[in-house]
């Protein structure tokens, strides 16, 4: 498949596609005319890199990652990298869970104000 039925398969832009492969996320086959071909398991591939980009994994990381992908098989330095990345991911999660949890918080005061969070509520001390 050409770059820009790539692009439709998988919703990435036809710049991202040139970056994987300049990258060497993705493997691109040439016409006689120069033009990208891709194998239709590419569209996978984009789907993975795409996933890996949103978890917040740079590409050197993912370079990295992609052979044990390929093979099924995590190296122990591969492996460590994937724990490491995952924990990070949880702990972006648990800061993610905490402040929505806050929000809910603040949306519950919004909902119900009471003079304990509204100062505009309180008793106004008599003039004297």
């Amino acid at each position: 498949m050409r770059i820009g039925d790539l692009a439709a398969a998988t919703g990435a832009s036809v710049r991202s596609l040139r970056y994987y492969e300049e990258q060497g996320l993705l493997v691109a086959d040439r016409t006689a005319g120069g033009q990208r071909t891709y194998a239709a398991s590419s569209v996978e591939r984009v789907q993975l890199v795409q996933q890996l980009f949103a978890a917040g994994l740079p590409s050197r990381t993912i370079v990295q990652l992609l052979p044990c992908v390929d093979a099924g098989v995590a190296t122990p330095e591969s492996f460590a990298l994937l724990v490491a990345e995952r924990d990070r991911i949880s702990a972006q999660l648990a800061e993610l869970e905490a402040a929505r949890d806050r929000l809910d918080e603040v949306i519950a005061i919004t909902e119900h104000p009471t003079a304990e969070h509204c100062p505009a509520l309180r008793e106004q001390p008599a003039a004297a």
